[in-house]
C-alpha cells in the first residue's frame, strides 16, 4: 500500500518534475524586508508555508512518508486553515491503513457535495508545482519593465497562467526577483472588459492606496492594495468596472483556488502582509499578464533606446516653444478626463509660456511597455524647467501606430 501511495503522488505530481528539489532550493526565500514601519515581521512558518508544502511532496516522492507526515503535521499545526496541506496530511494518514488510489482519496460517502472543492484543491496543487518547475530564467525580467526610475524601489508582475505574483526590488544594478507567491484571479479568468464579468484585468497598473483591514470585511483578510483599474488605456477601450485590489483571504481560508475571485488578485494573508510592508503606494507598478514573457535585461535595450529618442525629441520640441511643432507629438484621439486634443492645447500653451524660452528637462523616467493588439508605453517622468529645482510629475500614455509613437494621454500625478 505504501508503494502504491508513493507511485500515485509521483505520477500525479512528479512525472514532469525532474529537478524539483533543485527548483525548490532555488526558490527565493521571502525574507522580511527592512522597514521603518511598526508592523512586526512575519514568522518563518508564515513566509515558508508553500515551500514547506512542496517539500512534503518531495519527501513523498522519495518514499519517506514518515518524514512527510511529520512535516504535514507541523504545517497544519501552524496553518490549520491551509486546506491543501490538510488534504495531503489526510492522504498520508489514510495510507497507513489502506491504499491511496489518487490525490485526495476521500471515500465517496464522505465526499458527497464536496467534489468541486476537491477538484479545486487538486488544481491548486498542480499550479503550485508548475510554478516551481517552470522557474524564470536566472536574471530575467518581464519584458514590460523597460526602465524604472531610481525612485521606484519595487515592482510587481502577475502571471495568471502560473497563478503567480512576482516581487522585484529595483536598484542601480537593475531589477532583482526577491520573492514570488501563489495567487488567485477571477472566476472566469483574465482580460476584464466590463463590470461584474468575474475577470481580472490585464495591463499596466499602479498601487493607489492601502486599505486598513480594520476598515474592511473579514473576507479581505489582512488588508488590500487597490490598483488603478480602469487605467487610461482601459477607458479608451470602453472597459468598465472598478474595485480591483490585491487582497488577502478570510480568516478560515489560507488560500483560494486559482480562479476564485470576482476580479481581484488574492494572496494568502502572510504573503500579502509581506508585500504591504515592502512596496510604496502610488509609485509601485503592477503588471498583470496572461503569461509573462521573461527576457534578459539587455534585450530591452533596442526598444528602450528607440523610444527614448522619441521622448528626447518631444523634450527638445517643447524646449523650442512652438505649439504647432509640439502638437505633432499628440495623437488625434488624445484624451484627458474628457478633454480632447483641442481642449488640451491651452494647457500646452500655458506650459510653454511658463518656460519662457528656457529649456525643458526630464528625469526619474520610468518606461513600462504593454503589447497586445496594440503597442503602448506608459511613461512616468519629472518635468522641470531650466533653473528650477522642482517640477511636475507627469504620466503619459504613448501608442505606436504606423511605426510612430504619439501621446494619447498626459496628466499630472
Amino acid at each position: 500500500m505504501r508503494l502504491k501511495f508513493i507511485l500515485t503522488y509521483v505520477v500525479v505530481f512528479f512525472s514532469a518534475a525532474v529537478g524539483l528539489g533543485e527548483a525548490v532550493a532555488k526558490t527565493p526565500v521571502r525574507k522580511s524586508t527592512p522597514t521603518t514601519r511598526s508592523t512586526p515581521p512575519p514568522k518563518a512558518q508564515d513566509v515558508l508555508a508553500e515551500v514547506r508544502l512542496i517539500d512534503i511532496y518531495r519527501l513523498i516522492g522519495k518514499g519517506n512518508t514518515s518524514a512527510a507526515l511529520a512535516a504535514a503535521d507541523a504545517l497544519v499545526n501552524d496553518h490549520p486553515t491551509f486546506a491543501l496541506a490538510q488534504l495531503v496530511r489526510g492522504d498520508l494518514l489514510l495510507a497507513r491503513t489502506r491504499g491511496v488510489a489518487k490525490f485526495g482519496d476521500i471515500p465517496a460517502a464522505q465526499l458527497a457535495g464536496s467534489e468541486a472543492t476537491l477538484d479545486e484543491l487538486r488544481t491548486e496543487s498542480l499550479v503550485r508545482l508548475k510554478a516551481l518547475r517552470e522557474r524564470p530564467p536566472a536574471g530575467a525580467i518581464p519584458s514590460e519593465f523597460l526602465q524604472l526610475s531610481p525612485r521606484v524601489k519595487h515592482a510587481i508582475a502577475v502571471d495568471a497562467s502560473h497563478s503567480r505574483l512576482y516581487l522585484f526590488s529595483n536598484s542601480a544594478a537593475g531589477l532583482t526577483l526577491v520573492g514570488d507567491y501563489y495567487i488567485s484571479v477571477g472566476k472566469l479568468g483574465v482580460n476584464k472588459v466590463r463590470e461584474g464579468d468575474l475577470r481580472t484585468p490585464l495591463g499596466v497598473y499602479f498601487i493607489t492606496s492601502q486599505l486598513d483591514p480594520k476598515s474592511l470585511k473579514d473576507f479581505y483578510g489582512a488588508g488590500a492594495l487597490p490598483i488603478n483599474y480602469p487605467n487610461v488605456l482601459d477607458l479608451q477601450r470602453g472597459k468598465t468596472g472598478s474595485g480591483i485590489w490585491l487582497h488577502g483571504t478570510p480568516p478560515g481560508q489560507f488560500s483560494r483556488p486559482p480562479k476564485a475571485s470576482d476580479g481581484c488578485v488574492v494572496l494568502a494573508n502572510p504573503d500579502l502582509q509581506h508585500i504591504i510592508r515592502t512596496v510604496a503606494i502610488r509609485t509601485t507598478p503592477v503588471v498583470i499578464s496572461k503569461q509573462l514573457k521573461w527576457v534578459a535585461p539587455a534585450l530591452t535595450q533596442a526598444l528602450r533606446d528607440q523610444f527614448q529618442a522619441r521622448l528626447s525629441a518631444w523634450v527638445q520640441t517643447k524646449s523650442g516653444g512652438s505649439l504647432t511643432s509640439l502638437t505633432t507629438f499628440y495623437a488625434p484621439n488624445f484624451s484627458n478626463n474628457g478633454k480632447t486634443l483641442t481642449d488640451w492645447l491651452p494647457t500646452l500653451q500655458r506650459e510653454l509660456k511658463q518656460a519662457s524660452g528656457r529649456s525643458i528637462e526630464v528625469k526619474d523616467v520610468s518606461l513600462l511597455h504593454w503589447l497586445d493588439a496594440e503597442e503602448t508605453m506608459v511613461v512616468t517622468l519629472a518635468e522641470l524647467i531650466q533653473g528650477q529645482r522642482t517640477g511636475l510629475t507627469k504620466r503619459q500614455y504613448w501608442s505606436r501606430r504606423s511605426g510612430q509613437w504619439t501621446i494619447f494621454y498626459e496628466g499630472v500625478i
